[in-house]
């Protein structure tokens, strides 16, 4: 494996239009034991800090929710030296008090992912990671802060029903997901927060709502979403991600808190700086 190796602490992991944010923006090649990331990975200069940008889904959006490299995603953001890893997605509401338009700063999830590879330890090595918190406490306070100082409605914890995709949820599953306590649904978020668990990264999901899914509102007639529709009401939010994101970085502290280091597995000395 060969990887730049460096001070960068921060990594974003979202789409490409984050790359817009940095100042000196440049591609640093790196190379995994799980083949190519997603896209090429870039370090640039963003709210005071150096800053690693990956668009999970490609350049192009060319890899959907099923087929995104995480393992390879993941490993590249960490060998660059991310220790915090901010990873904004879109996502429908489960919840009528959850309106397209807020933000959800997660604190757990439900994961109905199908398959996916979401460890580093297939064997003979093993390790079984702590992950009865999915997202860095630490983080998430710094993240609700944040939006708070921008006057961003954020909501203040929210479990998110990981779906395998790439299509929606049917309305009884939809049904399904609010009554087994669900807030938002997605379908990225696993298998990228227990992968951070593994690398010792702190991990932080802000979920921006879209729309509602297909079972939360009242009525078999309610319109069900589309993906063009999901893409447009995040395009014309991106501006408050932007600028929450923003925030979240220039806030962070400059060491790593310990809640998250500590339970990194054996194989982080493989990739660590």
């Amino acid at each position: 494996m060969t990887a730049a190796r460096g001070g960068v602490q921060v990594g974003i992991l979202g789409g490409s239009g984050f790359y817009s944010l940095a100042e000196d923006l440049r591609p640093v090649p790196v190379d995994t034991p799980y083949g190519a990331p997603s896209a090429v990975l870039r370090i640039g200069h963003f709210a005071g800090r150096d800053v690693a940008f990956l668009a999970r889904h490609g350049e192009n959006h060319e890899f959907p929710a099923h087929r995104v490299p995480y393992r390879a995603n993941l490993w590249a953001l960490r060998s660059v030296g991310v220790r915090s890893l901010l990873a904004p997605f879109s996502c429908g509401s489960l919840q009528l008090h959850i309106a397209p338009g807020d933000f959800v700063i997660c604190d757990q999830i439900v994961d109905r992912t199908q398959g996916r590879r979401q460890t580093y330890y297939d064997g003979p090595q093993v390790h079984h990671v702590t992950f009865a918190d999915p997202y860095c406490p630490a983080l998430r306070r710094t993240a609700v802060a944040a939006a708070r100082a921008e006057g961003i409605n954020a909501h203040d914890g929210g479990t998110v029903v990981v779906i395998e995709g790439p299509r929606f949820s049917t309305r009884a599953e939809s049904r399904w997901f609010t009554a087994l306590g669900g807030d938002v649904v997605n379908m990225t978020q696993v298998p990228e927060a227990p992968l951070a668990a593994e690398l010792g990264m702190c991990f932080a999901g802000i979920a921006l709502v879209t729309d509602y899914d297909a079972g939360t509102l009242d009525g078999a007639d309610a319109e069900p979403v589309t993906h063009e529709q999901v893409l447009a009401v995040f395009r014309d939010n991106l501006t408050r991600v932007r600028d929450l994101i923003g925030r979240l970085v220039a806030d962070l502290p400059a060491t790593q808190p310990a809640c998250c280091k500590d339970r990194e597995g054996p194989v982080s000395g493989s990739v660590a700086p």
